[in-house]
């Protein structure tokens, strides 16, 4: 929730005064965008979309695997369409400011493709799409898009997610299902290896017990090397780490969170504070890797790929590792912890929804084909097609029919993954689709695997913190005043609060400079979000 709200404030009140003053209104607009545009027919069903090419904008975030013009998928879903593109793919670290520019300047591309609620924040939605900037999309969904209206017919929480308090949708969602879509972000994994060099047959499900394991992994010398090299816990900065031990504590989020119908800010709880009482005596006594503060990415792999590491985060834990997919099954997923101030198990929930995902501009002269053309995606050929691509290139097809996948990358691609998002803008990005298990493909082990672990590790314990609301425009100006001191200075604190730097004796200071931050304020703008929600 506290990324939900991160806006550019500085990009969107230049726009906002850019756009003002032009005094041009978004019919206005959109009458001179269709005026340039061919009369062309749009098909509701089947492929060619529209007979006659057209060409559009889009606009969204590179991962620099490839150009997208040169993407496969891309190309055989133009052919497919009669439709094409000119992309702007700035890369992901400079999208939001280009972005941002763009909106700005009033030069924006027809159609906004996978930017993600951290860069067309809800803000930016209810703020564009009031000035005409954003056009209202539920017209357009329920006439040229029966996927997704159906999706919205079947999932009314999507719809619900997606529809601003003016009541107009501005931008469609990613949804995602499957094993994994649950997931808040990657789990903590624990080296099988050392469990089974300790004899450890039953994972920790108490934080005395959690404690108890990581002096083990400490003292007991598990990787066998006779070094006292064992790192029993790491992360990067607690950013992949802080929501489960966070739910060790009873908080589903590091901010905004919602129980039983009451909006609190949990770094000024009790509960937070017995969190920092329990993660600096991790850090004194070493459990925790003193360089958690920090150390890169690659500096926490290579712990991992040399067998130092007992307790880690990623998404997979090969990815940290460095083992094979059947090697990576030996390591559990972290069971969720309870403690004394938390007695029920939970954990934070992934409400599996990725707003801001596909938006169309007053700028497109086709709104109508622009829809039918994202609605394929959200359904499962769509999303089979936009995950893996046309065959040739990640499948070929046998003579049983069935699709024969390529099992090692082409020359000059580290791995599979590199290679499929040389092949898709359905990689590393929220791409707008309706994703989940592909049809009739047949999972492997480590599918399985996850399956298994998630549904006994998450799936029971799970719930969304917080849900996915819009603010008003004079809340989300009021929102972003206070977060920004507020989410810097609570990030600090906590470092320095875990690393001793801070005593903890001064936690009442701690939360006093809070409160003189107009927490309460802040706390009332997202009760009032969260009752408008309940009632729609």
């Amino acid at each position: 929730m506290r990324k939900s709200f991160k806006l550019a404030l500085t990009g969107v009140l230049s726009a906002t005064l850019l756009l003002s003053a032009c005094g041009s209104s978004g019919d206005n607009d959109k009458k001179d965008a269709t005026s340039k545009a061919k009369n062309v027919e749009v098909h509701k069903e089947g492929f060619p979309i529209v007979d006659e090419k057209i060409i559009l904008s889009m606009m969204a975030p590179g991962t620099g695997l490839a150009e997208w013009k040169d993407m496969p998928t891309l190309q055989e879903y133009a052919k497919m369409t009669n439709i094409d593109f000119k992309y702007n793919t700035p890369p992901i670290s400079d999208f939001q400011t280009k972005l941002n520019l763009a909106f700005a300047s009033g030069d924006i591309a027809d159609i906004i493709y996978g930017a993600g609620t951290n860069n067309l924040t809800p803000g930016m939605e209810v703020d564009y799409g009031e000035q005409g900037v954003l056009i209202p999309l539920e017209d357009l969904i329920d006439e040229y898009a029966p996927n997704i209206k159906k999706l919205f017919e079947e999932r009314p929480d999507v719809k619900k997610s997606a529809t601003t308090i003016d009541g107009h949708i501005y931008s469609i969602p990613r949804v995602s299902e499957g094993a994994t879509s649950s997931w808040y972000i990657g789990p903590i994994w624990y080296n099988g290896k050392w469990l089974e060099a300790l004899d450890v047959k039953e994972l920790p499900k108490t934080t005395d017990e959690f404690y108890e394991l990581l002096k083990r992994f400490k003292n007991e010398d598990p990787n066998g090397n006779g070094k006292a090299d064992e790192v029993p816990l790491t992360d990067v900065k607690l950013n992949s780490m802080r929501p489960w031990l966070l739910a060790a504590f009873g908080m589903k989020e590091w901010g905004i969170e919602e129980v039983d119908g009451k909006v609190r800010y949990t770094p000024i709880t009790e509960n937070y504070k017995e969190y920092l009482t329990f993660m600096n005596k991790l850090y004194k006594e070493e459990l925790l890797d003193p360089e958690t503060f920090s150390q890169s990415p690659e500096q926490k792999k290579a712990k991992g790929q040399d067998n130092r590491l007992g307790a880690f985060t990623d998404f997979f834990s090969f990815f940290t590792t460095g083992e094979t997919e059947e090697e990576a099954m030996n390591n559990p997923m972290f069971h969720p912890l309870t403690s004394s101030v938390s007695p029920e198990t939970v954990v934070p929930r992934n409400p599996a929804i990725s707003r801001g995902t596909f938006s169309i501009t007053k700028n497109n002269p086709y709104p109508e084909a622009s829809m039918r053309w994202i609605d394929y995606f959200y359904s499962s050929e769509g999303f089979e097609f936009l995950t893996e691509g046309p065959e040739g290139h990640l499948w070929e097809k046998g003579e049983d029919g069935k699709k024969k996948y390529l099992e090692e990358p082409p020359k000059g691609f580290k791995s599979m993954e590199d290679y499929r998002g040389s092949i898709t803008p359905n990689y590393g990005i929220s791409a707008p689709a309706l994703t989940g298990p592909i049809e009739g493909k047949e999972q492997s082990d480590f599918d399985k695997f996850i399956e298994t672990e998630t549904n006994e590790k998450i799936e029971p314990f799970a719930e969304v913190p917080f849900p996915l609301v819009y603010l008003t425009k004079e809340e989300q100006k009021t929102a972003n005043n206070i977060q920004v001191d507020l989410e810097s200075y609570v990030e600090q604190m906590e470092a320095k609060f875990i690393t001793g730097v801070e005593p903890l004796s001064n936690w009442d200071k701690y939360v006093k400079t809070i409160e003189n931050m107009k927490i309460d304020e802040y706390v009332k703008i997202h009760q009032d979000a969260y009752d408008r929600w309940k009632e729609s």
